[in-house]
C-alpha cells in the first residue's frame, strides 16, 4: 500500500507545485496529493509542459486542463515551441525546471514535487557509474534538494514504477504513455529494459538497496563538500577569482578533483550532464603540465585556461579581440584601461611614454598585437619580439590578445603600455612634445 504520509511529513497549509506530465507516475502523485488535500489544507498547483514533440501532446495538455478543472486544482501550462540544443533531453529538462521554478515563485510555494521513483534512481546511478562522475553524482537522485526559497521533493523515490502503475489501476487513475520511453536509442531506456529486470530478479526490493547506497554517498558527499570549501578559500585568488595552481597542488588529490567538479558545476549549471570524469582528468593534466600557458577545449565552447600560476574557465565567444584606434588626446581601451595625452609628470615608469613628433610619423595609432611584431627596446641594440616580452613579463594569453600596442603612421612600435618602452622614448628631463599616460 503506497502512502505519501510514510515518505513525507506534510504540514498544515503547505503550498505544493507538482510537475505533471500525465504519465502513470505523475498522475499517481497528483491523485495522492488530492486525497490528502483536505486533511492538510493543501494548496496544489499542477504545472504541465507540452513538449510539442508528439501528436499526443496536445491531447495530454487538454486532458490535464480538464482534469484539474474537474478536481478544482490550479493548473499552469507552457509549450516548448523551439529547441536549439543537440541534447534534446537535457534542454527539455532545463526548460521544464525553469518553468517549475517560475510557478513556485508565482504562488510562493513551499515545495516543488516531481514523480521520480525507485526505478529512476537505479537507472540514474548506473548511468552515472558508467559515464563517470564524482561522489555526489554517483548518489543519483536526491529525495530532497534545498532550492532558493523552497524544497524540491521526490516523495515516490521509495516505490517502483510497477507499484505506481498498480496504484493507478486500483484507484482508476487515467494516464498517458509516451512511446518514446520504449525506444532503445535512448540510454535510459536500454538500462530500463536490459538491466533492471535482472536486478529485480535478484532482489525485488533492490530499489531500496540503491536508495540506501544513494543516501550513504550523499552523506559522505556533504562531509567532503565541507573539506572542499575549506580548501577553496585557500587556493582562490580573491582579486581574479581564479585558482592559484601552486596552492592547488598542495592539497589532497581527491579534494583537487572535487574542486574541479565544483568549478565545472558553477560554470555549466544545468549543462553539467555534458561533463564526465574524463574532462576532470584533462583538467588535471592541464594544471600539472610544465607549460606556462595552455588551453583545452571543453563541451559547449568552454575553454579551460592555464596562465602561469592561475587556472580558470571562460566561455569561447568566437569574437576576434582585435582593435585599431587612431589616437588624438584620449582613448578608452577594450582591456578596461585608457591612454591619455598629459602635460607633464614626474613618473618615469612603463606607464609613461615621452615622444617627439620630430622622431616619429604622426598620427599615433593604438592596436592589438600582430604576428611577428618586434620592438626596438630602449637601451637594447636590435629588436625583440613582442611575444617574448609578454612571456618575460608573465602576461597571460587572454590579456595578450587585447593588450595595447602603440605605433606611429609607418608601423614603428613606440611603446607597449605598462610593459616596455622603445628607443623612441625621450629620457625624462629632455625636450618632448608628446607625453602619454597609461591608466
Amino acid at each position: 500500500m503506497i502512502s505519501l504520509e510514510d515518505s513525507f511529513n506534510f504540514n498544515n497549509g503547505d503550498t505544493i507545485v507538482i510537475g505533471c506530465s500525465t504519465g502513470p507516475d505523475s498522475m499517481a502523485l497528483l491523485d495522492m496529493l488530492i486525497k490528502l488535500r483536505e486533511k492538510y489544507n493543501l494548496q496544489i498547483i499542477c504545472a504541465h509542459v507540452n513538449h510539442k514533440i508528439r501528436k499526443q501532446s496536445e491531447i495530454e495538455e487538454e486532458f490535464i486542463k480538464e482534469y484539474c478543472n474537474c478536481k478544482n486544482i490550479l493548473v499552469e501550462v507552457m509549450s516548448i515551441e523551439k529547441y536549439g540544443d543537440d541534447n534534446f533531453h537535457n534542454e527539455a529538462r532545463n526548460i521544464r525546471y525553469n518553468f517549475f521554478d517560475k510557478i513556485v515563485r508565482k504562488y510562493n510555494a513551499n515545495y516543488l514535487m516531481t514523480a521520480h521513483h525507485g526505478d529512476d534512481l537505479i537507472e540514474t546511478i548506473l548511468m552515472r557509474i558508467t559515464r563517470g562522475s564524482n561522489l555526489d553524482g554517483y548518489s543519483g537522485i536526491h529525495k530532497i534538494v534545498d532550492m532558493e526559497g523552497y524544497k524540491l521533493v521526490r516523495p515516490l523515490i521509495y516505490f517502483t514504477k510497477k507499484e505506481l502503475e498498480d496504484y493507478d489501476l486500483k484507484n482508476n487513475v487515467k494516464y498517458f504513455t509516451d512511446d518514446s520511453n520504449l525506444s532503445m536509442k535512448y540510454t535510459r531506456n536500454r538500462y530500463r529494459k536490459n538491466v533492471l529486470p535482472f536486478l529485480k530478479e535478484e532482489d525485488s526490493n533492490v530499489h531500496k538497496k540503491f536508495l540506501k547506497f544513494s543516501e550513504n554517498l550523499e552523506e559522505a558527499s556533504k562531509y567532503i563538500d565541507k573539506e572542499r570549501d575549506k580548501a577553496i578559500n585557500r587556493i582562490i585568488n580573491k582579486k581574479t577569482n581564479r585558482i592559484l595552481i601552486d596552492e592547488f597542488l598542495k592539497i589532497d588529490k581527491y579534494i583537487q578533483k572535487e574542486i574541479l567538479y565544483y568549478v565545472m558545476e558553477d560554470f555549466y549549471q544545468d549543462d553539467l550532464i555534458l561533463v564526465n570524469d574524463k574532462h576532470i582528468e584533462l583538467l588535471m593534466y592541464l594544471i600539472n603540465s610544465n607549460k606556462s600557458n595552455m588551453i583545452v577545449n571543453l563541451p559547449n565552447e568552454i575553454l579551460a585556461i592555464k596562465s602561469y600560476n592561475e587556472f580558470y574557465l571562460k566561455r569561447e565567444t568566437g569574437e576576434i579581440d582585435s582593435y585599431e584606434i587612431e589616437f588624438n588626446k584620449y582613448a578608452e581601451l577594450p582591456n578596461n584601461h585608457s591612454i591619455e595625452l598629459i602635460d607633464d609628470t614626474e613618473d618615469n615608469s612603463n606607464n609613461i611614454c615621452r615622444l617627439s613628433s620630430h622622431d616619429i610619423k604622426l598620427p599615433i595609432t593604438i592596436r592589438t598585437r600582430k604576428f611577428g611584431d618586434k620592438i626596438s627596446v630602449k637601451g637594447l641594440n636590435g629588436k625583440k619580439k613582442v611575444k617574448e616580452i609578454f612571456i618575460d613579463n608573465k602576461i597571460s594569453l587572454e590579456e595578450r590578445d587585447t593588450w595595447p600596442i602603440v605605433i606611429d603612421a609607418v608601423g614603428n612600435i613606440l611603446w607597449i603600455p605598462g610593459v616596455k618602452k622603445s628607443k623612441f622614448d625621450i629620457p625624462k628631463g629632455k625636450n618632448c612634445d608628446i607625453i602619454l599616460k597609461y591608466r
